[in-house]
């Protein structure tokens, strides 16, 4: 994997409204879109990660198929899956499920936020 925690940062924060801060301490990076959190950047063991969400049966179907995307780490395993970095998944995969855990995130909000959004 060519990707780096920043380069993923920056994939990030272009995302329109997204905002980024630390509220369960300085080593997990929370990305939120109207409150609502869509990706968590860390580090576990020694390896940087994202957490992202996913719709229960795309996350099983992940798990299963790659062996550096596990269910989300101290998340709901049905909702999150955690990718660690230089892994068997590919940058154009993480940048993919990073877009459609906002997209699933942005599809929850009130219909006047989501119009904002362009959703």
């Amino acid at each position: 994997m060519s990707m780096n925690i920043k380069e993923l940062e920056s994939y990030l924060e272009a995302f329109m409204c997204a905002e980024s801060d630390f509220p369960f301490g300085p080593d997990a990076l929370v990305f939120k879109v109207k409150g609502k959190m869509f990706a968590i950047i860390a580090e576990r063991g020694g390896r940087e990660y994202v957490s992202v969400k996913v719709k229960p049966e795309d996350g099983e179907v992940l798990t299963s198929q790659f062996t550096d995307i596990t269910p989300g780490y101290h998340l709901n395993k049905r909702h999150w899956v955690t990718v660690y970095f230089n892994g068997d998944a590919e940058d154009g995969l993480i940048q993919d499920l990073c877009e459609r855990s906002y997209d699933l995130v942005v599809a929850k909000l009130p219909k006047a936020q989501r119009t904002l959004l362009g959703h």
